[in-house]
């Protein structure tokens, strides 16, 4: 596989051969051809980097930014302007420099693990009472619409003081922008008009009568000059908090009990050792195969990375799942190993772009775990694990659904 133009670009995302199986691609790049040209859904080329310390050297490199209309970028899919990275709502969060530093700053006031600790008691209630719903409905039930989907939301929603009449709305607006070839153009663009007046009307009313929840805190902060967040930007921080914040760690929580239940003995060691829930929420995380999408950064200059130099107005797909699995980061890193520590994996990204919320996720992954743990001990599939169904056309990867007993 050499950089010559006429070489065939691989069509990405890949496709996975059973839903907790990953590509076999990944290690052929891996091996062969650590940065890889693809073909985005739109028809964009863009180069792949799959090895561990090529995805780790990209994202954390600050000068490169997501692909944006304005940089001309490769587009995620073709029916617009690349789904919600490149929507109005990802362009008005500031990416970069000063502006970008200011509004992770005030936001991680609010995704502190202390923070998180604070608000584990309340996820733990929340969870017992979708717990409490599924076993009333009787088995066979989806874990995936009882209690993984539902439960993400409920936090958000919390947190940003939506009430719970809204939440419906909420799921079915974050489905349809996450979207990269389920809904039409103009289906997409109705969501986001739908979510963009709700939130405005949110924002508006938390400035009348702020209350304890992030939008009011943002609200009432400002930076060193004093300048406080314009309303363009928490309307889009509060729709961005809600897309990132349920449906990625609602396929997670069905992704990491799948992965505990394929191989029943996993479920069994964590029922005999509760201390195994943190390290398997990590190694479940790591071994990911329906991750999503990755991450894009645009070179706005040249870049060399795996042994080749990537030119400027390249963009470039960051597979954090395929880097995960690389045997020259992790011992046996192709193996589910529930005690593995440390685990240093790329899931939450690299650099001044790591993910957010993470000790949010992780809060949320190691509570369901827990929760599940002890009152479903005799959880299991309810049918084969080969069984089990990828979502498709999505730009964060799950289970479709997770039929269970117990």
């Amino acid at each position: 596989m050499g950089h010559d133009t006429d070489e065939q670009a691989l069509h990405y995302p890949f496709t996975v051969p059973a839903a907790l199986e990953p590509p076999a691609e990944w290690a052929t790049l891996r091996r062969e051809c650590p940065v890889a040209r693809v073909t985005l859904p739109s028809g964009d080329a863009a180069s792949l980097v799959t090895r561990y310390d090529d995805v780790k050297k990209v994202l954390a490199d600050p000068r490169f930014n997501r692909p944006m209309p304005a940089n001309e970028g490769a587009r995620v899919s073709e029916d617009e302007s690349g789904g919600v990275f490149n929507s109005d709502m990802a362009a008005t969060i500031p990416q970069s420099g000063e502006g970008h530093l200011l509004w992770r700053r005030l936001l991680n006031r609010w995704f502190t693990v202390k923070r998180m600790n604070a608000l584990r008691p309340e996820i733990e209630a929340m969870a017992d009472r979708l717990v409490d719903e599924m076993v009333g409905h009787g088995q066979p039930a989806d874990l995936k619409a009882a209690f993984a989907f539902p439960l993400p939301v409920w936090v958000i929603c919390t947190m940003l003081g939506v009430p719970d009449s809204d939440r419906q709305d909420f799921a079915r607006w974050s489905d349809t922008l996450l979207s990269m070839t389920r809904y039409t153009q103009e289906e997409i663009g109705a969501a986001q008009a739908e979510f963009v007046a709700y939130m405005g009307g949110h924002v508006a009313a938390k400035r009348a009568e702020p209350g304890d929840d992030i939008l009011s805190e943002l609200i009432t902060s400002t930076d060193a000059e004093g300048t406080a967040m314009p309303d363009g930007v928490l309307v889009a921080t509060g729709m961005a908090l809600l897309v990132a914040g349920h449906e990625t760690t609602a396929n997670m929580i069905a992704k990491v009990v799948a992965l505990l239940l394929a191989d029943r003995s996993r479920w069994e060691s964590l029922l005999a050792d509760r201390a195994l829930v943190r390290p398997a929420v990590e190694e479940a995380l790591r071994t990911d195969v329906n991750a999503g999408f990755g991450m894009l950064r645009y070179l706005d200059e040249d870049f060399e990375v795996g042994g080749a130099v990537l030119p400027a107005g390249t963009t470039v797909v960051c597979s954090m799942a395929a880097a995960n699995r690389d045997d020259a980061a992790f011992e046996r890193a192709a193996e589910v190993d529930l005690t593995r520590s440390p685990n240093p994996h790329l899931s939450f990204g690299a650099g001044a772009h790591s993910c957010l919320g993470q000790a949010l996720a992780r809060t949320e992954l190691q509570v369901a775990l827990d929760v599940l743990l002890r009152r479903l001990p005799g959880l299991r599939l309810a049918g084969p694990a080969d069984g089990l169904r990828p979502v498709e056309g999505l730009l964060v990867g799950g289970l479709r659904e997770l039929p269970v007993t117990w």
